[in-house]
């Protein structure tokens, strides 16, 4: 089973992180956190990376729903999206919500899911204008 959703987009770095966040708002996703793992991995490791970003999306009606359904798949909220330099493009990676219905076991969540994973790939379409998708990571 793959378990992500992606895409590339072309242009610097910072232009297509807003994009992204553009693109999540234009869905009814926030994003609620923001991991600079290029930066983490520099301060606490002396370690060096590309620019690396983890944005922690939530579409709060449909984490209401889910959290209607099992209160344990609070666990497997947010939605992951990652951005990540890669070569002259910018590589964009969602965790397919379907993946939770999978990892819970829990058939009711099924319709969250399919919603999520649609609102996902909406989002993905839209920053998609510059690049292709790859279909999983």
């Amino acid at each position: 089973m793959s378990y992500g959703i992606a895409t590339r987009v072309a242009g610097p770095f910072p232009a297509a992180v807003e994009r992204v966040r553009t693109a999540l708002k234009e869905q009814g996703f926030g994003v609620l956190t923001e991991i600079d793992v290029q930066a983490t991995l520099r301060d606490k490791l002396g370690e060096s990376m590309e620019p690396y970003l983890i944005l922690g999306a939530c579409n709060p009606p449909l984490a209401h729903r889910a959290l209607a359904v099992d209160r344990h798949i609070g666990l497997l909220l947010p939605c992951n999206v990652v951005v990540r330099a890669d070569g002259d493009e910018v590589l964009v990676e969602a965790l397919d919500p379907n993946v939770m219905v999978e990892v819970a076991g829990e058939e009711n969540l099924r319709g969250v899911a399919d919603e999520a994973r649609t609102r996902l790939t909406a989002a993905m379409n839209a920053l998609r204008s510059a690049g292709s998708d790859t279909g999983s990571p």
